[in-house]
C-alpha cells in the first residue's frame, strides 16, 4: 500500500507541478549555469547507495587554495529561496518513482554518517528514506541531531500509512510557514560527527 501511494502521489505532483519545475530548471541554467541538477550517493534502505536528486542551490566557489567555501558563501538568493520553499527537492520526485526513496521516512543522510551511528540510530535504514518525515514535520533542521535520530527511529517502530498522511498534512503547512529551514548559525544543519549518547 506504502508503495501504491507513493507512486500515486509522485504522478500527481509531477503533473501538477510540472510547469513550475520546468521553470525553476530554466532559472537556476540562467543564474547559475549548469549543471542543473546536484546528484550526490546517499544511503538508502538496508544502508544501499543511491543516488539522491535535488535542484542546485549552490555554487561550486573555491578559495585560493582549491578549497571548497562554506556553504553560507556558496549559496545563492535563488538558491535560498528554492530551499524555503522546499522546490528543491523536486527532483526526488524521480527517486521514489525508481523505489529508491518513498514520499516519507528518515531523511538520506551522507554516507559517511553511517560508520558514526550507534546500535539506535542504525535503524533509520531499515525503511526506504524519505522526502519529508517524523523529525522534517517536527522541528526541521532547527532541532539537535540527537533529537532528529530519536524522531527516526520512533518513526522507524511506528510507521503506518495514517501516520505518514498525517506526516504528509504537516509537511505542507510546515512549507507554508517557512519553518526550520536552518539549524541555528548556520544555512543548513551542522555536520553530524557521531559521539551520540544512546536514544
Amino acid at each position: 500500500m506504502k508503495r501504491v501511494m507513493d507512486l500515486f502521489i509522485s504522478l500527481i505532483l509531477i503533473m501538477l507541478f510540472s510547469p513550475l519545475i520546468v521553470y525553476v530548471a530554466v532559472m537556476i541554467r540562467l543564474k547559475m549555469g549548469t549543471p542543473i541538477l546536484f546528484k550526490q550517493q546517499r544511503p538508502g534502505l538496508d544502508s544501499k547507495p543511491f543516488h539522491l536528486y535535488k535542484f542546485r542551490t549552490m555554487t561550486n566557489k573555491t578559495d585560493k587554495g582549491g578549497n571548497i567555501l562554506s556553504d553560507e558563501v556558496r549559496l545563492t538568493p535563488l538558491g535560498a529561496f528554492l530551499r524555503k520553499y522546499s522546490m528543491d527537492e523536486f527532483p526526488q520526485l524521480i527517486n521514489v518513482l525508481k523505489g529508491e526513496m518513498s514520499l516519507v521516512g528518515p531523511r538520506p543522510l551522507l554516507m559517511e554518517y553511517l560508520p558514526l551511528y550507534n546500535k539506535e540510530q542504525r535503524q533509520r535504514q531499515n525503511v526506504k528514506p524519505g522526502i519529508t518525515g517524523w523529525a522534517q514535520v517536527n522541528g526541521r533542521n532547527a532541532i539537535t541531531w540527537q533529537e532528529k535520530f530519536k524522531l527516526d527511529t520512533w518513526y522507524v517502530k511506528n510507521q503506518r500509512i495514517r501516520l505518514d498522511c498525517k506526516i504528509l498534512f504537516m509537511t505542507v503547512l510546515k512549507v507554508l510557514k517557512k519553518e526550520g529551514i536552518s539549524h541555528k548559525g548556520t544555512v543548513t544543519m551542522e555536520k553530524f560527527n557521531g559521539n551520540q549518547r544512546a536514544l
